[in-house]
């Protein structure tokens, strides 16, 4: 073969070997949600469907903030070569080093919106006024999109916590496309919770959690461009 031929390609950077890859990542990103949010997860699905148990529903929830955020780790730095995968490996780099950046954020959130949800459901033992309602609905919705993204952020950058929160709640004004897309997407976990249950979601996770980070992408380019050196 003559010095000017073009080089071989190389097993692994072809198009199905890029497809095999983010399955092998995909699938190995599942279990790796399972497996961390297990503890959570098997009271949940075991919950009854009804108000009083909202408390323990916030209780059961705090292993996904850390697992979802290990996760958009894992995927956005996956390897496209199918012959150099470790997505377990980058999986809990990413848990070790965001747990508690990620607590930090979550466990108000959680609380935040457990307040709001029983008071909700509990509106006339509460002597919640109706014309409340709005405005609980919006701050729910708030805290949930705000939270998201602040998951985001702290899953890909390394900021201090007040920093995070400011750019989370920042980017939902300035990045409105992120946000329509994110409270599409929380829409739909809620829509998949209620069709079917919380074990049928949990079984999408890492396609879920796929879909958040390319709906994210344009944020996380602004502060990558913006806020970083």
């Amino acid at each position: 073969m003559s010095a000017t031929s073009p080089a071989r390609r190389q097993f692994g950077d072809g198009p199905l070997s890029r497809a095999a890859a983010r399955i092998h990542t995909l699938l190995v990103v599942e279990l790796l949600l399972l497996l961390t949010t297990l503890p959570g997860l098997v009271p949940l699905v075991l919950l009854g469907r009804d108000a009083s148990n909202l408390p323990l529903v916030a209780v059961c929830l705090l292993p996904v903030g850390p697992a979802v955020a290990a996760a958009l780790y894992a995927l956005r730095h996956q390897r496209p070569d199918l012959t150099d995968l470790r997505p377990a490996a980058v999986f809990w780099r990413g848990y070790r080093a965001n747990l508690p950046g990620v607590l930090r954020i979550w466990v108000p959130a959680l609380l935040w919106l457990a307040v709001v949800a029983v008071n909700l459901a509990h509106r006339a033992a509460a002597g919640v006024p109706s014309w409340w309602v709005a405005p609980l609905v919006l701050v729910g919705v708030a805290v949930a999109l705000g939270t998201t993204n602040a998951l985001v952020i702290t899953a890909l950058f390394t900021f201090r916590t007040r920093d995070v929160l400011r750019l989370a709640l920042h980017f939902l004004v300035r990045t409105p496309g992120v946000t329509l897309g994110t409270a599409a997407l929380l829409a739909a976990a809620a829509g998949i919770t209620a069709v079917a249950s919380d074990a049928v979601l949990a079984l999408l996770g890492s396609v879920l959690v796929l879909a958040l980070l390319h709906i994210a992408e344009p944020m996380v380019d602004t502060i990558r461009k913006d806020f970083t050196a």
